[in-house]
């Protein structure tokens, strides 16, 4: 590492250990509960020792976060924004709850929770810290206790607001939760650590719609944590969709943990973002539980965007299905990443993963690596991965029946992708992430950067 970077590096720690030390400090240190400040110190420390990755880890080796190690950033705050400004983001016709947090921090004023039935909670996070710590602090704690994971601990070390949705045992909420959190990145590089806890009690039903977006174009860091708790016989169904600016960068991590009998699927949609990471881990810690990894991401210009899982099989007769697509043009890169692991005592293990990307650009480039790590013996496992350009028989045939090239190529590409985004559950998030994809497919589909 050079002179100026191993400088620009220490300024970037210099400014987070400062904003942490306000924040610990601070005008409302007084009433922060000391196991809060506890959990923040062990996280910074942890963070301070781990470091940023680098492309010397084998888990980071094809993703560069020199462009925000070497940047400090500002701490995000509450800013003005109207209900006009964000309904570009919200889903019409979508039922449900309204969360909305703007640069990290809640505003009740463009939020919705009324309605909700009996037995479910829907608040900010600041809001459940502000009346105790005892119904979170052991879902922060384990986070913590679990692994090395630098963006994760500095989340933590940060920890000051999101969502926190509960579901009671038995309580089923047909209409699906939305949190959406928008950055306006109001002329300085700023910071947010969001946190979304989803705890969803034994035979309980919810669905959670995540969302991520920029209000302009600007080099904002959004550095996320959802952590998932299904207990047994629930059944959960999750949404991330990022929609960032195109110079912002965005390091997330999903972490679930499922209960005998539960039932998760998680899809992962990536639509924006110059440098994006989304770590995802499913921990199948009761007999029968099952999950459901999807994954769509368009990486155009000169995008990056990186998609690690992992499985982890830790019981038996559990079984997990994976599905991830990429469409990438221009100078776009990609990475995507998926283990499975299946313990000793996993026995009947069923375990299928696919990855599929499609190269749209001689410049364009994808590194795809499956794994699995297997210790037991009666298991059925399966990965395969493609890489691949448009068909041109498909193309042919199109243009035989009087299509242009451009639409041929248009409606091979959407195709590609709705089989990603059928597989959604709610119609109306289906519609508009499809009109987001047809507003995009114009560049794309022509084999030009975005």
């Amino acid at each position: 590492m050079s002179a100026t970077s191993t400088m620009e590096v220490s300024s970037a720690y210099e400014g987070y250990q400062a904003d942490f030390t306000r924040l610990q400090e601070g005008l409302n240190a007084a009433s922060t509960p000391p196991s809060l400040k506890l959990l923040r110190q062990k996280a910074m420390e942890r963070f301070s020792r781990l470091g940023f990755p680098t492309t010397r880890m084998e888990d980071w080796r094809f993703t560069n976060v020199a462009p925000i190690a070497n940047r400090p950033y500002a701490l995000g705050a509450l800013a003005e924004v109207t209900a006009d400004e964000i309904a570009r983001f919200l889903i019409p016709e979508l039922p449900g709850a309204l969360l909305v947090f703007v640069n990290g921090r809640f505003s009740a004023s463009l939020s919705d929770t009324d309605a909700l039935p009996s037995g479910v909670e829907v608040q900010s996070l600041s809001g459940a810290l502000a009346t105790g710590l005892d119904t979170v602090e052991p879902y922060l704690v384990r986070l913590e206790s679990e692994g090395e994971q630098p963006f994760s601990s500095l989340n933590t070390a940060f920890l000051q607001d999101g969502a926190v949705i509960r579901v009671g045992d038995g309580v089923v909420l047909r209409d699906p939760v939305h949190v959406l959190f928008v950055s306006t990145a109001p002329g300085e590089a700023v910071v947010t650590h969001p946190r979304v806890l989803l705890l969803a009690g034994d035979n309980s039903q919810v669905s959670v719609i995540e969302s991520y977006a920029g209000l302009r174009d600007a080099g904002y860091f959004t550095n996320a944590v959802t952590q998932i708790d299904a207990g047994a016989g629930s059944v959960v169904n999750h949404c991330k969709i990022l929609r960032e600016s195109l110079q912002s960068y965005h390091m997330a991590g999903v972490h679930a943990r499922l209960a005998r009998s539960a039932v998760v699927t998680s899809n992962s949609i990536t639509l924006g973002g110059a440098l994006v990471r989304n770590d995802i881990g499913v921990v199948l810690d009761g007999e029968g539980a099952e999950c459901t990894l999807n994954g769509l991401y368009l990486a155009g210009w000169k995008q990056h965007i990186d998609n690690h899982t992992t499985i982890d099989h830790a019981s038996p007769h559990c079984a997990s299905h994976e599905l991830y697509k990429g469409i990438l043009d221009g100078d776009g890169k990609a990475v995507f990443n998926g283990k499975i692991i299946v313990r000793l005592d996993a026995q009947k293990t069923d375990a299928k993963q696919s990855n599929k990307a499609l190269l749209l650009s001689e410049r364009a480039q994808v590194n795809t690596k499956p794994q699995l790590e297997i210790f037991a013996d009666d298991v059925k496992c399966t990965h395969g991965a493609t890489v691949g350009q448009l068909d041109e028989d498909a193309l042919f045939y199109l243009r035989a029946r009087g299509l242009g090239r451009e639409e041929a190529r248009r409606i091979l590409i959407q195709a590609f992708a709705t089989d990603v985004l059928n597989r959604i559950q709610h119609k109306p998030i289906q519609v508009e992430l499809g009109r987001t994809l047809l507003d995009r497919l114009p560049t794309i589909s022509a084999g030009e950067t975005t």
